[in-house]
This record gives structure tokens, C-alpha cells and sequence, in this order.
């Protein structure tokens, strides 16, 4: 499955958005927009996105604890651009999970060429190798195929693709809209319900190892080996 890679630009100032959403998309990426912490951390939720550009001083929910909240949920590298420049700043933007750290006023072609660095070392952090273990929970992804101990698991398609991708971000939270838009390439004939269903077919057909497909209250799912 081949997308256009998604970048999230959050600040208050709709002029600088804009600006940096113009060199985003000439760089052939897809530019989303967010005007405050809060908007951005709901676009996380409903949109799969490869990198965020976050501002650190705006109104309400700051940069840090946008920074913050991003790293509790998702893996996605995050490129601080502020026009605070002190030490300090720095560090704690770093301490909190930034990958990068540009002050204003900033040079457009040095924060493209920021932003493809750490796309870069990201999908180098990602890359996984064909077979992902949990125990005696065993995902051959080039076979498709699923084994408890000895015993294979006959999975449907959908039902080996939600297990993966969750297996795959194991620890992190997702949103039913999330997943949906990951597996579910037909939109128009399924809904969001047909997520709890398949996720409680695999919680079946798992045994035992269904518990590490676990619900996160209030947000959806994620895959964990603590019950």
C-alpha cells in the first residue's frame, strides 16, 4: 500500500502555514494544516501522518505539550520550527520526544532538507524484518501467515492486515477512523463498526494471544503484551 506522504504543519500564524504549506507540497508531499494544538492532535487521530512541523508558542495547548501528547500516542518524527531560541527550549522539546529542533526566521530549503533527514532515519528506525514474535505469537508477513506455537492461524485478509499493522506500531494507540483508513481500502461500502468486528474475530481466533489486541477506552486499539 503506497501513499502520498503527510506532513502536519501546526501554528498560529495562518501566513507561516501557509508559506510552509506551499514549499511542503512543491516538494511533492501533502501538506495538512492546523491553526492550534488541539486541532492537530485531532487531524493525528483521523488522518495517518508521516511527519509534524510544530510551533511551540500558541494559544491553549503549547507546542510542548502537543509534543508530549504526540509522543504518548504515536511514533511520528516531529520537527519543532519556534522562534524561541534558548537552551533551554531545545532541550526540553528534545527531552520530550522532538527529532529536530529550527528557529525562526528560517531558511525554506534548509527545513526541506530537515524534514527529509528525518523522514529518512525514521523509515530507517522502521524497517522490520519479515517476521515479527511475541512469544509464541508468530506474524510471517511475506506468507501471510499467523502461527500460535506450532498451530497456524487461518486469518481473513482484513483481519491479517489489521493484526500487522498493530503488531507493527505495537504499543501505540489508534483510532477506529485510523484504522480504517489503514486497512480498508473501500470506503464506501464498509463502516467504522466493521473495525470492532474484525477486532474481536481476531481477539476469537487468537486464543490466548487475543488479549495483546487490546481496547484503549476512549481512543480504539493498539497491540500490547501487558494485560
Amino acid at each position: 500500500m503506497s501513499r502520498e506522504r503527510t506532513i502536519l504543519i501546526v501554528d498560529d500564524e495562518p501566513d507561516l502555514v501557509k508559506l510552509v504549506s506551499t514549499y511542503v507540497k512543491k516538494e511533492g508531499y501533502r501538506p495538512l494544516e492546523a491553526g492550534s494544538g488541539t486541532d492537530a492532535l485531532r487531524l493525528l487521530g483521523q488522518h495517518p501522518i508521516d511527519l509534524v512541523i510544530l510551533d511551540i508558542m500558541m494559544e491553549g495547548t503549547d507546542g510542548f505539550e502537543v509534543c508530549k501528547a504526540i509522543r504518548e500516542q504515536y511514533a511520528v518524527p516531529v520537527i519543532m520550527l519556534t522562534a524561541r531560541s534558548h537552551e533551554e527550549d531545545k532541550v526540553k522539546a528534545l527531552k520530550l520526544g522532538a527529532d529536530d529542533y529550527m528557529e525562526k526566521p528560517f531558511s525554506p530549503r534548509e527545513l526541506m532538507a530537515r524534514i527529509e533527514a528525518t523522514l529518512r532515519r525514521s523509515y530507517q528506525m522502521n524497517e522490520q524484518p519479515n517476521r515479527l514474535v511475541f512469544h509464541d505469537l508468530q506474524i510471517n508477513r511475506d506468507a501471510r501467515m499467523v502461527f500460535v506455537g506450532e498451530d497456524e492461524v487461518p486469518l481473513t485478509r482484513r483481519e491479517f492486515d489489521l493484526l500487522v499493522y498493530l503488531a507493527e506500531h505495537k504499543n501505540r494507540s489508534f483510532t477506529r477512523e485510523h484504522l480504517f483508513t489503514q486497512i480498508w481500502s473501500d470506503l464506501s461500502t464498509s463502516s467504522l463498526r466493521t473495525v470492532d468486528t474484525h477486532i474481536k474475530t481476531l481477539r476469537l481466533k487468537l486464543g490466548e494471544n487475543g488479549k495483546k489486541v487490546q481496547t484503549v477506552w476512549g481512543i480504539g486499539y493498539k497491540f500490547g503484551e501487558n494485560e
